[in-house]
């Protein structure tokens, strides 16, 4: 854990249930980023992947400073649809083609690329009902993954706060290069071992504890022919969870490279029905009434933190499908 989650998105709830303030600076800041990385072509591994759900935060805005996130939003989704319009035309001109030399001699050319313009066109007419979609829809809206941004309650001063951070620590002090293996594929810091707190997490650990709060949870195992297969969880009890994490703030010392909130879960041994599922890992979902403890860490008292984990939550994490 965890491969991926349905966590919570929309900061209204994080203000319902914990009576937090919302860093309404911070979620500007990394929709510009994104904005920014749009302008300049950067990489798609170096533009900030937002949830959908995160989006609707903003609509309608309420303040001038969720009215700018908006209008960033309303450009993101206007380039997006413009491009993806012009490649469900290309698709369509694709099969006409195939269509049309199918129509002289069959050939297995021909029927593959009519068999994937097909494909394609389905896929970019789904693509563009989302982004025009406004009403939520949790399953897929609020489901994020290694490297995307999600809404964290953290502790700041004394007052619960919600902050956007990257689901994958970059810890302070570390070099960049940290964030991908090499063969370019996202590394694993979106998890902390349990059994690693106290040696590479030991500057978080702590220190810096945050609370990722969700409703069902993916991993992905081995299929049994040399391949992966997605599973996907859900507390059988229907509880949310609270997921124990920790974050950092890492500052380029070059003054070259944006600051960057990021977050890993931490996680334990499996579960018992995790395992049977067949993966070897499960996150610490912590009972609500540690939550004040946990985000305000001693750390010179971290046998106390271990005991907040041994008293976690135990819900059956019931399988609830598998994705194709």
């Amino acid at each position: 854990m965890c491969y991926s989650a349905e966590a919570w998105t929309l900061y209204d709830n994080f203000v319902k249930e914990f009576g937090a303030d919302i860093d309404i600076r911070e979620f500007w800041k990394v929709y510009l980023k994104r904005d920014e990385a749009y302008r300049v072509r950067k990489p798609a591994r170096d533009t900030p992947k937002i949830p959908k759900g995160m989006d609707l935060n903003f609509l309608p805005p309420k303040s001038e400073q969720e009215q700018q996130i908006q209008e960033l939003i309303s450009q993101w989704n206007g380039q997006k649809l413009a491009e993806s319009e012009a490649a469900l035309a290309a698709q369509q001109a694709r099969l006409e083609a195939a269509e049309a030399k199918l129509a002289v001699k069959p050939t297995k050319t021909a029927l593959n690329e009519q068999r994937v313009a097909r494909n394609k066109i389905k896929q970019m007419t789904r693509w563009i009902e989302d982004a025009k979609r406004t009403r939520l829809q949790p399953a897929t809206d609020n489901r994020i993954y290694p490297d995307w941004y999600v809404p964290i309650l953290i502790s700041e001063g004394g007052r619960k706060v919600v902050r956007p951070m990257r689901y994958h620590c970059r810890p302070a002090g570390m070099n960049p290069s940290i964030d991908w293996t090499k063969d370019g594929r996202v590394s694993g810091t979106y998890n902390a071992r349990r059994d690693k707190l106290t040696l590479f997490w030991r500057k978080q650990f702590g220190y810096t504890h945050g609370l990722m709060l969700a409703e069902t949870f993916y991993e992905s195992v081995d299929d049994g022919m040399g391949g992966s297969k997605e599973i996907h969880f859900r507390p059988r009890t229907g509880e949310t969870m609270y997921i124990a994490c920790l974050y950092s703030h890492w500052v380029d010392p070059t003054g070259q490279e944006p600051d960057l909130w990021s977050c890993a879960a931490i996680t334990d041994e499996p579960e018992p029905e995790v395992a049977a599922a067949g993966h070897d890992r499960t996150i610490i979902n912590i009972k609500p009434e540690h939550v004040d403890a946990w985000l305000n860490p001693d750390p010179n008292h971290l046998d106390a933190l271990f005991a907040i984990f041994d008293d976690k939550r135990h819900p059956y994490y019931e399988l609830i499908q598998q994705a194709a």
